[in-house]
Order: C-alpha cells, then structure tokens, then sequence
C-alpha cells in the first residue's frame, strides 16, 4: 500500500502537466480527464493480460508438469 502511494505521489506531478498541457492544446477538461481515465484502464488491461499470459506459458505448466 505504501509503495503504490509513494508510486502515485512520484508520478502525480507529470501527471498534472500531461492534463495541463492538453488543456493549453484546447482540450476540455473533461475529455482531458476521460482520455487519462481511458488510457490508464487500457494500461492496466495490458498488464492483466502479460502476467496471465505469463502465469500461463510458466514452464511448470507449458510442460504438463506437475509440482512435486
């Protein structure tokens, strides 16, 4: 828990600049706020999907194998 808020406090002011920069651009604060939401599930998506594929293709189980 620590880790994932000291993650969020070290990315948090990128993140605010991304957002600010997008406003400057002509972006609505709304769609600027979206478009992040949207981008950060589809992120986490990815990743989901790496360590099932990963958990999947484990050498223990491509094998057939069994633990002992």
């Amino acid at each position: 828990m620590k880790q994932n808020l000291t993650c969020r406090q070290a990315l948090a002011s990128a993140f605010q600049a991304l957002s600010d920069e997008a406003i400057k651009a002509g972006w609505s604060e709304g769609d600027v706020a979206l478009a992040l939401a949207e981008l950060a599930e589809e992120r986490v998506i990815e990743i989901t999907a790496k360590v099932i594929m990963e958990g999947s293709m484990h050498p223990q189980f491509a094998a057939g194998g069994r633990s002992s």
